[in-house]
């Protein structure tokens, strides 16, 4: 009888020009707990200076070359790099990543130099065990994605239909994927399924900063890759915790906050602090909210910090995937906090933010109307039907 454990995390974010290893200082020794970690590239890696950013409202500038040397640091197996972000310092940032990936020994999947590269699987083998990753964007931009002349990320294309409500309200919003590129999805899903006992599907889908609320094209995709042979769909981009979902017995974790977010430039940083709460007020409303008003009326677009000066998007998680026999046994979830240094650190239960977390996930699962039940079990949130 073979067992092992898989621990996974979100959006991993390195733009600093400081040793980027130390921001792994807490959750390093969780991870070397595991037989495998996978972590998702948000932004990529180069210092070559291009900055080709699809759309410049959200400029993320690249990390710099040298803080993927945090990622062997931290003990990462595979990283996943389907992303918006995917084009944002052109084809250096691709190719540079991809380049130090491979140096480092660290399995990857979600882009590449060409379409075919981009959709290729990462599969690493532990204790005679095959694990395949697969790695997808659903949030655009077009300009992101891979083609068969072009650099850039896997990708499923998903369509928005506004649909009239009261005069003067905002429209229902129905989302859809575009049947072509979903079916390459499930084909290239199903394949793997064929060459590996595990199957992990990373989705960069979602609504960013909003909490609770999913889109419909979130189930339609996630479903779909279950149905095609997907074992666990680990979900990120919006840069928020999510509900969890059971489909057919899988987990489906709808959205995993962010797992690192040094972010020194782009996004309003360079800016004075008038333009930068400007630049932060429009992202959050181009999201769609969410607003919140005062008892004056005044608005604000993000959630109030806590007590402590802790905001919403802090709160984070380490997926562990328990795997017996070549098949996923359990799904836990250890509550993770990012701390003001910017370091991830899990949280025990009946600590202040291990508690907050799991009523957060609780929460988040219950008005999203999703059925997944969670529950303490020691330290970890085990997820069950």
């Amino acid at each position: 009888m073979s067992e092992l454990t898989l621990m996974a995390v979100s959006d991993i974010i390195l733009d600093t020009p400081r040793p980027a290893e130390q921001f792994f200082d807490c959750i390093k020794p969780v991870f070397a707990k595991a037989d495998a970690v996978i972590g998702q590239a948000e932004v990529y890696y180069t210092s070559r200076g291009v900055s080709t950013f699809i759309d410049p409202r959200y400029p993320s500038t690249p990390s710099p070359y040298e803080s993927i040397k945090a990622l062997p640091y931290a003990g990462f197996d595979v990283m996943t790099m389907a992303s918006n972000h995917a084009w944002d310092a052109g084809a250096p940032g691709v190719e540079d990543t991809i380049k130090g990936l491979d140096e480092y020994g660290i399995a990857h999947t979600g882009a590449g130099m060409n379409l075919d590269e981009a959709h290729k699987p990462a599969i690493i083998e532990r204790k005679g065990t095959k694990i395949g990753v697969l790695s997808y964007n659903c949030v655009g931009p077009v300009g992101s994605w891979a083609s068969d002349a072009k650099p850039g990320c896997a990708y499923v294309a998903v369509d928005t239909v506004y649909e009239s409500n009261f005069p003067g309200c905002p429209p229902m919003i129905r989302s859809y994927p575009e049947k072509e590129t979903l079916a390459r999805m499930e084909r290239e899903i199903s394949e793997l399924r064929k060459q590996v006992d595990v199957v992990v599907v990373a989705i960069h889908k979602g609504i960013g900063f909003l909490p609770v609320k999913l889109a419909d094209y979130e189930f339609t995709v996630s479903h779909a890759a279950i149905d095609a042979g997907a074992d666990i769909i680990l979900g990120h981009h919006a840069h928020i915790l999510k509900g969890v979902e059971i489909y057919k017995g899988k987990v489906i974790l709808h959205g995993m906050g962010h797992s690192t977010n040094v972010l020194e430039h782009g996004m309003g940083n360079d800016k004075p602090p008038e333009e930068a709460a400007k630049f932060l007020y429009n992202f959050k409303t181009q999201h769609g909210g969410p607003f919140y008003l005062n008892m004056d009326a005044s608005e604000v677009p993000f959630m109030a910090p806590d007590e402590n000066g802790v905001l919403m998007e802090e709160l984070t998680m380490v997926a562990k995937i328990y795997v017996r026999d070549g098949k996923i046994d359990r799904v836990s979830i250890l509550p993770a906090l990012i701390r003001k240094d910017k370091k991830p650190e899990v949280q025990p239960r009946g600590s202040t933010y291990g508690d907050l977390i799991f009523t957060f996930l609780e929460n988040s699962t219950k008005y999203a109307f999703l059925n997944a039940k969670l529950a303490w079990d020691g330290d970890e949130i085990v997820v069950s039907e």
